[in-house]
């Protein structure tokens, strides 16, 4: 394991974000990492908190001037990711940064270049019966489309060698590059390996931002990347 990239889109998370990046930079890996920090034009104090702080060498910033969403979000920090591996990490601390460790661990087997944290919507956390099941209904639509079992298509936590994920011609600016990234990894015929994470769910009333029109949103692109390489 040469190293990990740690993608993180940020948009209007001010009263998480410095908490976040803590958080990020205590875990134990078995390599070097760093954390690619691009803030999505946000308009809550986030960019000029993250401006204003001072941040150890391994974490870079980046500032789009207008929200472009978070697929545009995660292509900006893919760019500049200089490690082996490079893994995405939403800034909400809805997912357990440690678990990373857990991720790296089957990228050191031969064939395994994408491994998934899978979320398990336990009843003790704030999950909202409608939240879980759009999840489930776009997974299951996914794993009709593709003829795969996957268990969960809309997991943040991703892990993938660096130059494959560079390599897959991803354009979703929203949430929809979550299961773009999935149809194009499947569609080059990789193997997804999939492991237990850690996962908190928050509501919309502390920020959730996806909505019911993400789900046809995603929807929308499973159907067109199965239908289109490009």
């Amino acid at each position: 394991m040469d190293g990990l990239s740690i993608l993180m889109p940020v948009y209007n998370e001010v009263d998480r974000v410095e908490q976040a990046l803590q958080e990020t930079l205590a875990i134990t890996l078995p390599c070097p990492f760093e954390i690619i920090v691009v803030d999505d034009g946000s308009t809550d104090g986030t960019t000029e908190l993250l401006r204003e702080a001072t941040w150890p060498k391994n974490v870079r910033l980046h500032f789009h001037p207008r929200n472009r969403g978070k697929g545009a979000a995660v292509r900006t920090a893919l760019a500049d990711a200089r490690m082996r591996v490079s893994a995405i990490l939403d800034a909400d601390l809805e997912y357990d940064p440690a678990d990373l460790a857990v991720m790296l661990k089957p990228l050191q087997e031969d064939g395994v270049r994408a491994v998934y944290g899978i979320r398990t919507f336990d009843s003790y956390h704030s999950h909202s019966f409608l939240f879980v099941l759009g999840n489930r209904g776009v997974t299951l639509a996914a794993n009709i489309l593709f003829n795969v079992y996957i268990h969960d298509l809309m997991t943040c936590h991703k892990a993938i060698d660096t130059q494959l994920f560079r390599s897959l011609p991803l354009r979703a600016n929203g949430f929809a590059i979550e299961p773009e990234i999935t149809s194009r990894l499947l569609q080059r015929g990789e193997k997804i390996y999939e492991v237990p994470v850690h996962y908190a769910a928050r509501g919309s009333d502390e920020g959730k931002k996806l909505t019911a029109l993400d789900g046809l949103r995603v929807l929308w692109t499973l159907l067109r990347c199965r239908l289109t390489s490009s």
